[in-house]
């Protein structure tokens, strides 16, 4: 069982951040052009892997693209895979 995270969208930076208890435990860059949020980048340090916390980022990025009416370019073989293996997401792939 993972330990539940904080997800936010950071519009300055470009990515979604991941926190437990106000700690930084994992990143997912996004890059938006036009309706379509390229995802290319996801991060979880070291001390913080195994614990689920880069499928939480994940699947907040990609509510949060679909209730902007966006799709997804999972360029981040992370994220890519997390798709493939929740199918209620593969709508949000761009073509």
């Amino acid at each position: 069982m993972s330990d539940v995270i904080s997800v936010q969208k950071n519009a300055e930076t470009g990515r979604f951040e991941g926190f437990l208890d106000g700690e930084l435990v994992g990143i997912a860059d996004y890059r938006e052009s036009g309706d379509v949020v390229d995802m290319p980048h996801t991060v979880v340090p070291e001390q913080f892997a195994g614990r689920g916390f880069a499928g939480q980022i994940v699947k907040f990025a990609l509510d949060d693209i679909r209730a902007g009416g966006k799709k997804v370019q999972p360029t981040c073989p992370y994220v890519d895979s997390w798709i493939s293996k929740h199918p209620e997401y593969e709508d949000l792939r761009a073509s």
